[in-house]
């Protein structure tokens, strides 16, 4: 008996569907944990040489955390009564959390071992002025201790700070400086992660780049596919010290009693599985059409939720397999495939592969890549797009989204 081929394509469109709605709740099984953000960002400040990068730090850190289920409350160039009152959102927020993470960028100080953060309008002309006009880091954190599990804090404020200099020398603060101080650790809940962007009372980079170099590094890492937060810092100090020569060593202070994975993906899930199922005989009833009409609908969508969570390239130029490309991601940005697939990979291609095997070497020399096996890859990625999310590259989503690109246009 002939099978009708359009029942058979609707059967494996479904199976698809459900598969794909699968790796959805996988992607997205986070959510049940309930993941609350404070991000602030400074840089015009008003008695101080503006700084380049803070704010753009922020806002890329806010994004970023969105897209890692976090509900994100954000200030970026506030006063110190902004930052209160953004604070002050973020406290009732938080209360209850699984996960409390808190990101600065920005100057900021210590005095007698204590940290303060710099409001755009602080101009700390006395001792006196660090209880009005700076913010306690310990009251922060204060905020985000209240029924909370796990606590994460990034504090990219180790800048050369003007204000610590002028408080020190016209208020006689003998004891101010840019350079933060390290922050006891207190025990509660599943633990603490904390991490400066330079060692205690060393200085880091604003970067010349559109990030400083320590959120660069944590921008790539955080939220890495089934990589743990204290892995993804181990990577982001190497990626630091790499780019600064040396000269900057991010500085991270953990105890956590259990294993923190901001983005967990089933890797031994297929994309794709189970058969076309056996079309239903046209006598079925009218209330079982409804039924398949209204799970289609859901899986469908399903596939367009899912397909949200493909990252978008920078530019909507034409793909071409030795031009430049602009991913939208500073580790690969201006270069082309044919550079990347003779390169080195970002990370391990497989999640707790050693170091020795593949850190250094060349991807073309794991995946004996050229152009003509590259573009039936690429192909698998065009005709289903959701397929780049099933597996992070070692080059990136992005490059797996400009190969599907790529094989669209003809693999030129």
């Amino acid at each position: 008996m002939k099978s009708d081929p359009i029942a058979l394509r609707g059967g494996f469109f479904r199976a698809a569907c459900l598969a794909a709605l699968a790796l959805l709740l996988t992607l997205t099984g986070a959510s049940a944990e309930r993941r609350v953000a404070l991000v602030l960002g400074n840089a015009q400040y008003q008695h101080a040489a503006a700084l380049a990068n803070p704010v753009r730090d922020a806002q890329a850190m806010a994004e970023r955390l969105k897209k890692l289920d976090f509900e994100v409350v954000s200030g970026f160039d506030e006063t110190k009564l902004q930052t209160q009152a953004t604070i002050a959102q973020f406290a009732k927020q938080v209360r209850g959390a699984d996960i409390a993470l808190f990101f600065y960028a920005g100057h900021g100080l210590q005095v007698s071992g204590k940290n303060y953060l710099l409001p755009v309008d602080a101009a700390l002309e006395d001792e006196t002025s660090l209880d009005f006009e700076a913010v306690s880091v310990d009251f922060v954190l204060r905020q985000m201790s209240r029924e909370t599990s796990i606590r994460l804090v990034f504090l990219d404020a180790c800048r050369d700070n003007p204000l610590a200099e002028a408080l020190a020398k016209t208020a006689g603060v003998n004891s101010a400086s840019s350079g933060l101080a390290e922050i006891p650790i207190e025990n509660g809940g599943a633990g603490t992660l904390v991490a400066f962007a330079a060692s205690p009372n060393q200085l880091a980079y604003d970067g010349s780049g559109e990030h400083s170099p320590f959120t660069a590094a944590l921008l790539q890492h955080i939220g890495e596919s089934n990589v743990s937060i204290t892995e993804a810092m181990n990577r982001v100090t190497s990626d630091v010290f790499k780019a600064t020569a040396g000269k900057q060593r991010p500085w991270i202070n953990v105890s956590l009693t259990t294993e923190v994975v901001l983005h967990k993906v089933d890797l031994n899930a297929p994309l794709i599985v189970g058969e076309a199922s056996t079309p239903q005989a046209e006598s079925g009833s009218e209330a079982r059409n409804t039924g398949a009409a209204a799970n289609q609908g859901d899986d469908q969508l399903a596939l367009d939720v899912l397909r949200q969570k493909i990252p978008k390239l920078a530019s909507d130029a034409p793909i071409l397999f030795d031009h430049p490309i602009d991913f939208g991601d500073a580790a690969i940005d201006g270069k082309s495939i044919a550079e990347l697939i003779k390169g080195k990979p970002l990370f391990s291609p497989v999640e707790g592969l050693d170091k020795s095997v593949w850190e250094g070497k060349h991807c073309d020399g794991c995946h004996e890549w050229n152009e003509a096996r590259l573009c039936d890859q690429a192909k698998n990625f065009a005709a289903n797009d959701v397929s780049v999310l099933r597996l992070q590259h070692p080059l990136g989503t992005r490059f797996k989204v400009a190969l599907a690109k790529w094989a669209q246009g003809g693999c030129k």
